[in-house]
C-alpha cells in the first residue's frame, strides 16, 4: 500500500480514561471531550469506546459535531457544546438533543427565545478571557439564568498544564466565587485540572488530551502508532544533497529512504531534521525538508531495506514529535491526515 497506516489502540484509550476517572474525586463524574472528530481519531470509534469504559457525558466544540456523536452514543447521554448557542444552531441543538454551554448574555437571550425549556449549560470566565460570561455580566443575569435550571456550570483553566502557575489558584478562587450557592453540577477541570487535585474537581471533570495519550498526563498509555511505507532507498555520495533547497548534505556515504507521507498528512514541515523515525526501537533521523507527500530518512545504519518506519508509536509520542515541530501534541493529533489507512487494536 502507498499510504501510511494509523493504528489506534482502543484498549489504551479506554485505559487512559479509566485512569483519569480514578484520579477524579470519588463523588465526581468523569466526562470525555471528543471534539475535532475525537482529536482526529474518529469520533464514532472514540465515543463508543469511552462509553463502554463508563463515560456518560461528552463534550464537543460546535453543534455541527453533535449529530455524529449522538448516533454513536445513543439518545440518553448528555452532549455539551462548548461554543454555546450560535445563530442558526436551534435545529441542530433540538434535533440531536445537544446542551449548549451559553457564553454571553446574547447567547442566553437567543437560547431562551428560540428553545424555551431546552436543556442548556453556562460557561463562566474565571480569568482565561476566551469564552464565558465575565463576572459583571454573570451578576447581571445570574438570577434569571439559574431560574431556568442549567444542566451544568463550567469554566476552563488557562495554565493547568503547569501545576506551579499561580493562575490556577486565582481561577479556582474566581470560579468558587462566581459559582457559589448554585444548585447545579459544577465543572472546572480538563486533564490538567484533574492532575491538580481534588480542590479542582467539583462535580464533573472533562478529560481530553490525556485520554488520547498526551501531556500533561505523563503516565498515559500510547494510543496512536503511525507507520509510513518506504517507497525507495537510494545511495547518497558525500557532498550530495537531499530534498528541496538541498537542505541536507551527506558528509559520508549514506542510504536514504523516501517515505510516503508529508505535510499534507499533518507531518508538520517545521520539524525538519529535528525529528526521527523508528525501525523497531532503532531511531532513524529525518534528513532534508518535509515535503507535501514525502519524507527522506537516513537508514544507513539498518541491515537491509525496511518496508516501513514508525513516526509515532511506543518510542516517539505525539508530544515528542510536537517538540521537534515546535508545537504541542494537540496539533499533531488533530492534524493527522485523511489519507492514512486507519485500523484499530
Amino acid at each position: 500500500m502507498g499510504t501510511a497506516t494509523l493504528t489506534i489502540d482502543l484498549d489504551a484509550l479506554a485505559a487512559n480514561w479509566r485512569a483519569l476517572d480514578a484520579m477524579s474525586s470519588p463523588a465526581c463524574e468523569t466526562g470525555a471531550v471528543v471534539k475535532a472528530d475525537g482529536y482526529g481519531l474518529g469520533v464514532a470509534r472514540v465515543a463508543r469506546t469511552l462509553h463502554a469504559a463508563g463515560a456518560r457525558r461528552f463534550f464537543v466544540a460546535v453543534a455541527e459535531e453533535g449529530p455524529a456523536l449522538r448516533q454513536a452514543v445513543g439518545p440518553d447521554v448528555p452532549i455539551h457544546v462548548f461554543s454555546g448557542h450560535m445563530p442558526g444552531d436551534a435545529d441542530l441543538l433540538r434535533g440531536a438533543g445537544l446542551i449548549p454551554m451559553l457564553n454571553s448574555i446574547e447567547q442566553c437571550t437567543r437560547h431562551f427565545d428560540a428553545l424555551p425549556g431546552h436543556p442548556f449549560g453556562v460557561q463562566l470566565d474565571s480569568g482565561m478571557n476566551r469564552l464565558g460570561l465575565e463576572p459583571a455580566d454573570w451578576a447581571a443575569i445570574r438570577r434569571i439564568v439559574l431560574a431556568e435550571r442549567p444542566a451544568l456550570v463550567m469554566s476552563h483553566l488557562a495554565c493547568a498544564d503547569d501545576p506551579d502557575d499561580p493562575m490556577n489558584a486565582r481561577q479556582l478562587d474566581a470560579f468558587r466565587e462566581m459559582a457559589g450557592g448554585i444548585d447545579a453540577p459544577l465543572s472546572l477541570s480538563a486533564t490538567g485540572g484533574i492532575l491538580l487535585g481534588p480542590d479542582f474537581h467539583f462535580d464533573v471533570t472533562r478529560p481530553g488530551i490525556g485520554v488520547y495519550g498526551g501531556l500533561p498526563f505523563a503516565e498515559a498509555r500510547t494510543v496512536v502508532r503511525l507507520s509510513v511505507p518506504v517507497i525507495q532507498v537510494r545511495d547518497i555520495a558525500p557532498g550530495e544533497t537531499v530534498g528541496y533547497g538541498g537542505a541536507w548534505m551527506a558528509d559520508e556515504p549514506a542510504r536514504v529512504a523516501t517515505l510516503a507521507a508529508g505535510y499534507a498528512d499533518g507531518l508538520i514541515r517545521r520539524m525538519g531534521t529535528d525529528a526521527v523515525l523508528f525501525h523497531g526501537d532503532t531511531p532513524c533521523p529525518l534528513v532534508g525538508r518535509v515535503s507535501m507527500d514525502l519524507l527522506t530518512v537516513d537508514v544507513s545504519h539498518l541491515e537491509g531495506v525496511p518496508d516501513w518506519l514508525d513516526i509515532l508509536g511506543p518510542f516517539q509520542s505525539v508530544d515528542d514529535l510536537a517538540d521537534a515541530a515546535g508545537t504541542i501534541g494537540y496539533e499533531i493529533l488533530t492534524s493527522l491526515g485523511s489519507r492514512y489507512r486507519r485500523q484499530e487494536l
